[in-house]
């Protein structure tokens, strides 16, 4: 860090005592004892350069005023200020009031009031770093001492909120350095975009301020932390390493070096203070050195570690770093600042007593800042003092009652309750006996004038199973009685009062399955006598006639005080009467064919053996019966039909086997004609109902062994069937 500003003090304080102009190079510098000295001066009355050495006392500032302070109202920072300084010189250019500790950035605020009689003076208020600066018309203006100690009186500070709490500390400087009363040292951040580590370490000791040596910031507390952090105008590097044994965070500036402050990396821990950022420090490429990380990244002010370079832009590119000054061996503490703080009066009430029934007394407790003066009151503004103290014990009463506190500021008065609930009446059950029909829940019901019902088992001890004016109660399968009693916040009445629950047992009805036959009528009944019915169809008997297949319910009601319903339902399943289509036959297998196939159809062809296939396999030959019916008796129909049987082959050796060859079951067809071809188409023979067989032979000749062909004509309705069969001798 470059020394202008203390060339910039020294110097006006020069021109200031000798009205001199001196030029920039012309430079101060403190001696041993804390005091600056000017060589070169040049002679207001000969104009003549004159070497000369004289001594300059930096400026005394003391201020008084810690004081009590009521939130969202004004108060002068100081109730008295001065600035003891050296006789040559009277005033400088700036000078700086801060809020270095428990500063609420948006909240709280300095100001100068009554500007117009401070007309030669500008203010500046900076809400990042909670700071005011009083300074000139212009750069070059200089203020003197007394009006720069004018106007810090009639600077105020307010808070906003109603809510404010702690203590404000202000620390007035004419230096531009941050200045922490707690640590009695100055801080400054230098902006210095890419500086490394080691580098911003030597710039730092290289620098002072009034006579004290300058070092990168050390951080030892939160109070710290913050101005440095969350208060300075930009972010940069502080002096912690672990460069020397990797893991072990060390001071290594400064009066604390060697000061262990973190061990380990982000999960690691501290014997001292720290403030690393979240999951810093983290070692991310030989990471050695502590730095404040930028605004937006994670926890305001907080810290995270990098490289000696760090990285060329962004939000790990170092933007500068913080000096400290002060607290060196051998410096005597500088005097360029003084400070004052406030504490805000805010009175904290304990939590409100326990309630009671009907009435009585009741204390409160409350804690207050240090020095303020509890009192009690029965009003939120204005009202009576009730009392003064930590606690209060207010007399018998019998209607809750809100109270109010405060440590000084009517404005922040807290308000307390004592609360006092009334013993209930004794409950009504809006029934003394409710009644179920079967297993089940039953709601049940009783009410207070005031308060809640809570539910029991017994008459007498036990825990409540319920709160509330309904009650669902579980499931109960038998007789059984509950119990209400009134209550109200912690007021019980013990008188409880009994509730009935009566279980019926139900009709026991039977659902049914029936088939109603088509064009037919089926008679349903509920099965039980003696209750009362209600069918869907309306009928009210115990029983019911109908004609159509559906579903059919009954409500089964027994008679009072029971009125248990039961409800039966009768599916009545309709079924039509088999109507045959006709019946294909293909060789020995047929086939019955439905008008309309139903699953409760079965069939048979001999009228004895039924199935629920409607194809039969080897049926003889002949004049057959096919059958089909309902399976529940609803009916039947039958159909007569035809198998015939052409043999393969005939043998007309007179063994009385397959001697002639003839079509099965033709008989039952008056009309029928087969004609047999010889293999090149000759007719050999022609069969009818006169003549059913074949010998084998033509014109009484024998034909030879070999395969001959039919043509089966049966009426002019039905196809010609064909096909051959052979002839074996």
């Amino acid at each position: 860090m470059k020394n202008i500003n203390l060339s910039n003090f020294i110097l006006l304080f020069s021109v200031l005592s000798f009205n001199f102009s001196i030029a920039n190079e012309n430079i101060k510098t403190f001696n041993k004892n804390n005091k600056f000295t000017s060589k070169d001066h040049i002679n207001p009355k000969t104009k003549k350069n004159k070497k000369d050495n004289f001594v300059i006392d930096p400026p005394k500032l003391t201020a008084q005023g810690d004081q009590l302070y009521c939130p969202q109202t004004t108060i002068n920072i100081v109730t008295d200020f001065t600035i003891t300084h050296d006789p040559s010189e009277n005033g400088t250019q700036e000078l700086y009031i801060q809020i270095s500790s428990g500063y609420s950035s948006g909240l709280d605020r300095l100001e100068l009031t009554n500007p117009a009689l401070h007309s030669n003076i500008i203010t500046s208020w900076d809400a990042v770093s909670g700071k005011l600066k009083l300074a000139g018309l212009t750069a070059a203006t200089v203020i003197s001492y007394a009006d720069f100690v004018a106007a810090v009186k009639d600077v105020v500070f307010t808070n906003s909120s109603a809510t404010a709490s702690g203590t404000r500390t202000f620390s007035i400087t004419i230096g531009q350095a941050n200045y922490l009363p707690s640590t009695g040292h100055y801080y400054l951040f230098t902006p210095n975009i890419g500086v490394t580590w080691t580098n911003a370490r030597d710039l730092a000791a290289a620098s002072t301020y009034y006579g004290l040596q300058g070092y990168l910031a050390t951080v030892l507390s939160a109070d710290e932390a913050k101005l440095i952090g969350e208060q300075a105008t930009g972010t940069g590097w502080i002096g912690g390493s672990d460069a020397e044994t990797e893991g072990v965070w060390k001071w290594v500036t400064g009066p604390e070096t060697g000061t262990i402050f973190w061990n380990g990396n982000a999960n690691g821990s501290t014997p001292n203070f720290a403030f690393w950022n979240t999951s810093e420090p983290n070692q991310l490429g030989d990471e050695d050195y502590a730095h404040i990380t930028e605004p937006g990244v994670g926890i305001r002010g907080s810290w995270n570690d990098l490289s000696n370079t760090g990285d060329t832009n962004g939000n790990y590119q170092p933007k500068g770093y913080v000096v400290e000054y002060g607290g060196m061996p051998g410096e005597a503490p500088l005097e360029i600042a003084a400070s004052t703080k406030i504490t805000i009066l805010v009175a904290t009430p304990s939590a409100n007593p326990s309630p009671v029934c009907d009435s009585g007394t009741f204390t409160f407790t409350a804690t207050a800042s240090i020095g303020a003066t509890i009192g009690w009151y029965d009003a939120a503004t204005g009202g009576n003092l009730l009392g003064t103290g930590t606690s209060y014990t207010t007399p018998s009463i019998s209607t809750s009652t809100t109270y109010y506190v405060d440590a000084g500021c009517e404005s922040n008065r807290k308000s307390v309750t004592a609360t006092v609930n009334a013993t209930p009446a004794s409950p009504i059950a809006e029934q003394n006996t409710y009644s179920n029909c079967g297993p089940g829940s039953v709601t049940i019901k009783a009410s207070s004038n005031i308060g809640i019902i809570n539910w029991f088992t017994a008459s007498t001890g036990g825990n409540s199973i319920f709160s509330g004016n309904n009650f669902v109660t579980p499931v109960i399968s038998s007789n059984t009685t509950y119990y209400a009693e009134s209550s109200n916040n912690g007021c019980i009445n013990s008188t409880r009062i009994p509730v009935d629950i009566v279980i019926y047992t139900p009709p026991a009805v039977t659902n049914e399955t029936l088939t109603l036959c088509q064009l037919q009528t089926i008679t349903l009944d509920a099965g039980i006598s003696g209750m009362n019915y209600q069918w869907s169809n309306g009928a009210a008997t115990q029983t019911t006639t109908v004609n159509l297949g559906g579903t059919y319910t009954v409500d089964v009601t027994s008679p009072a005080p029971e009125n248990c319903t039961s409800r039966k339902t009768i599916l009545v399943e309709e079924s039509k009467i088999p109507q045959i289509d006709r019946i294909d036959v293909e060789g020995t297998r047929a086939i019955i064919y439905l008008i309309k196939a139903e699953d409760y159809f079965e069939y048979s062809v001999d009228g004895i053996n039924f199935q629920d296939s409607f194809i039969f396999y080897d049926v003889p030959a002949g004049l057959q019966t096919a059958y089909a019916r309902e399976k529940s008796g609803c009916g039947q129909v039958t159909k007569q039909f035809v198998v015939l049987v052409f043999p393969p082959f005939f043998t007309p050796n007179n063994d009385t086997f397959n001697d002639v060859w003839e079509v099965t079951g033709m008989e039952n067809y008056p009309q029928a004609e087969v004609t047999i071809f010889d293999r090149y188409g000759k007719l050999v023979a022609q069969l009818s109902r006169s003549k059913m067989g074949w010998d084998g032979n033509l014109n009484q000749i024998p034909l030879p062994a070999s395969d001959y062909w039919y043509a089966l004509k049966i009426d002019e309705t039905m196809p010609v069937l064909r096909g051959h069969f052979t002839l074996k001798r």
